[in-house]
């Protein structure tokens, strides 16, 4: 039988994405709508949106490289 791996952060880099892709979708429907305010937070939005994802995977990829080195430590004992 297969051991759990630990849950990580569930919503993080779904939740990024989608955050991205509303922003994406904001920007192109206020450059339609000659809408300038609306524009500026979608660009936020969209700014704040990719590094959060790029982050949350840098520390999903740490967390699962310090997983097995606990592994290798423990097998060692």
């Amino acid at each position: 039988m297969e051991a759990k791996k630990k849950l990580r952060c569930p919503l993080g880099i779904p939740g990024g994405i989608i955050a991205a892709l509303i922003g994406l979708t904001g920007i192109i429907m206020n450059i339609v709508n000659f809408d300038t305010f609306n524009l500026i937070v979608s660009i936020a939005l969209l700014l704040l949106a990719m590094p959060f994802v790029r982050v949350t995977m840098m520390v999903h990829g740490a967390n699962d490289r310090l997983d097995i080195i606990e592994e290798h430590l423990k097998l060692n004992k």
